[in-house]
């Protein structure tokens, strides 16, 4: 053999085991993004925004969650509950609002390739607790400085609902929507969004 086949087969030798070692040590291996939903439940969870229930401005903020059920090739139903709160102030009172709202959900839904795309509609009630406190109650040495207030009214959303498989049975989901409230007999409208993480075994 010629020196410089020598000088060939010596660095193939080299290159090889190189090559082996660092196929084994992969820290991404072939199926590390593949899919693994096959189970008809989804549950998910996330950051909640949407407009306050039984405020005129402001934007409330909190966190939802929900638990879906697949039938059929395009159905699915199931149950979401969300808290957000905001706090608005004007030169008489801080006004907090925490809104709990709890849904009963259909949804349509049409499969393309890791993602779905649905339409969701939810009815069900809206749970709001105000609390008002008087600005400079203490000095002014008022005997209202602050009021508690509940009620629940019936509401309603309709969201869009982008879904994209990530790995295995983990999804990365976003939604939103117009949403209406009945308050004291006047329909109220809004919105709703949230951003978050499903998982569907």
């Amino acid at each position: 053999m010629s020196s410089r086949g020598t000088v060939i087969a010596c660095a193939l030798a080299l290159v090889a085991p190189a090559s082996a070692r660092a196929d084994e040590g992969r820290l991404l291996g072939d199926d590390t993004f593949a899919v693994h939903s096959d189970g008809p439940y989804l549950v998910d969870g996330g950051l909640f925004v949407g407009m306050p229930a039984a405020l005129p401005t402001g934007m409330s903020t909190g966190f939802g969650a929900g638990v879906t059920r697949e039938c059929g090739c395009i159905l699915s139903y199931g149950v979401r509950a969300s808290w957000s709160e905001v706090t608005e102030s004007d030169s008489n009172w801080v006004v907090t609002h925490q809104d709990i709202r709890l849904r009963a959900v259909g949804a349509v839904r049409h499969s393309f390739g890791r993602g779905t795309f649905a339409l969701r509609l939810g009815a069900g009630t809206t749970v709001v607790h105000e609390t008002r406190d008087r600005q400079q109650a203490q000095r002014i040495m008022t005997s209202d400085a602050e009021t508690h207030a509940v009620a629940a009214v019936p509401a309603a959303d309709l969201e869009a609902v982008v879904s994209l498989h990530v790995a295995g049975p983990w999804l990365m989901i976003a939604s939103g929507g117009p949403s209406v409230d009945v308050l004291d007999g006047n329909v109220r409208g809004g919105w709703v969004a949230q951003i978050g993480v499903g998982w569907q075994p």
